[in-house]
């Protein structure tokens, strides 16, 4: 019987060993829980990174801005990527769904011309304000060439953004080009324009070709430039402490212990991933929007600079950020109000929602310590194709 359980123990032994020996995984590693990676907000950083094949001068923002402006890249040349995104309304716009070609007007005024065979945009405009730092999670680690664009992630890095209006129907293409044509007009154009050939040359070399790879490098250039990363959030962050209110404070607390930081984490306010919600449609679509590969999910926005950036969400479904907030106490709760979503359907950090009406206007408080006005706001007083400067806005 001795000898039977010396074995035993001898065995027990040796299989403890030669688990070891072939498993580098530490002591406790597989019975302890691995604890939640905590979620963080922080400042935004003052240096910008560029791509190595990109990097920032001021000829190519000073190119950039002048196309940035001009409805010469539109089809019909009357729309301008600041038609959408002027600084007069935040490089955003204040309506629920945006109007391009054939639009006339500025923000919350502009309307299509009649006679008119274009459709709304699908989608609310973001902001253009610190793109540049898209991607970010913690202080600087985001990659300006794969840095995720619009609400479905469809393209990665400003300079393939920069292009994306310009191929698009009712955006800025229009009916008079096709999707295969329209940046070799657009390209051809510039080329005969003598002021564009020299800022061109000036840019990126004598050698260098008027295309759209040039365009895009130059307009994501200009578009590096537009940060707003000074607000009383980032200046609390960097040690003042009196930079913020008591209120937005507790307001700040609230926003992680409700479970807003889930998704709205690191300096931008947004952890870049697809999440679903079911957010309501916007009645003008007349398709449901099922956002990236037909989920039904959408990718986070920033809270950075949200002054300017309502009606919000992917369609503008709310006009102020009270209803944004109800919106996410109804769904913590199971309640759809997206007819294509069930609740079966949502993000699993839905379910971790702990929100109630009596800390919404506390965490609305803090929200507004986000907003930075200091941020580029010249408007070229010409654009060197002639046309009116923004498009037709006026």
């Amino acid at each position: 019987m001795r000898f039977g359980l010396c074995n035993y123990v001898i065995a027990i032994v040796l299989c403890v060993i030669l688990a070891g020996c072939g498993n580098s995984t530490k002591k406790g590693e597989i019975d302890m829980p691995r604890p939640k990676e905590i979620a963080k907000v922080a400042a935004l950083p003052q240096i910008i990174k560029t791509p190595i094949g990109n990097p920032n001068s001021k000829e190519k923002e000073l190119l950039g801005k002048l196309l940035f402006y001009d409805p010469i890249l539109s089809g019909g040349k009357d729309i301008a990527c600041a038609s959408c995104h002027h600084p007069a309304t935040g490089y955003a716009e204040f309506l629920d769904l945006s109007i391009g070609a054939n639009g006339q007007g500025l923000g919350s005024k502009r309307a299509f011309k009649e006679p008119n065979e274009i459709p709304l945009m699908k989608r609310n405009s973001p902001t253009i304000l610190n793109t540049a730092y898209n991607g970010i999670h913690g202080k600087d680690d985001y990659d300006p060439e794969n840095a995720p664009m619009f609400w479905d992630d469809r393209v990665k890095s400003l300079e393939k953004q920069a292009l994306e209006p310009i191929k698009t129907l009712e955006e800025m293409k229009g009916v008079h080009f096709s999707k295969s044509q329209i940046l070799t007009e657009v390209a051809a154009r510039l080329q005969s324009i003598p002021e564009y050939k020299n800022l061109f040359a000036e840019a990126f070399g004598m050698d260098a070709p008027i295309d759209s790879i040039h365009i895009g490098m130059a307009i994501a250039s200009f578009e590096r430039t537009l940060v707003a990363n000074n607000s009383r959030f980032d200046q609390y962050m960097a040690g003042d402490v009196n930079a913020i209110s008591h209120s937005e404070k507790e307001g700040l607390e609230l926003f992680k212990s409700v479970g807003c930081i889930n998704c709205h984490n690191g300096p931008m306010f947004s952890d870049y991933k697809l999440h679903v919600l079911g957010v309501p449609e916007n009645k003008k679509v007349p398709e449901p929007d099922s956002g990236f590969q037909e989920s039904f999910a959408f990718r986070t926005a920033s809270l950075r600079n949200l002054r300017f950036t309502a009606p919000y969400m992917h369609n503008g479904a709310f006009q102020n950020l009270k209803q944004v907030l109800e919106f996410y106490e109804d769904i913590s709760f199971g309640k759809s109000r997206n007819p294509s979503v069930s609740k079966e359907m949502f993000d699993p950090f839905v379910r971790e929602l702990q929100l109630s009406v009596k800390d919404m206007s506390l965490i609305i408080s803090f929200l507004n310590t986000l907003n930075d006005e200091n941020f580029d706001k010249e408007i070229p007083e010409k654009v060197p194709s002639g046309l009116p400067v923004g498009g037709n806005i006026q």
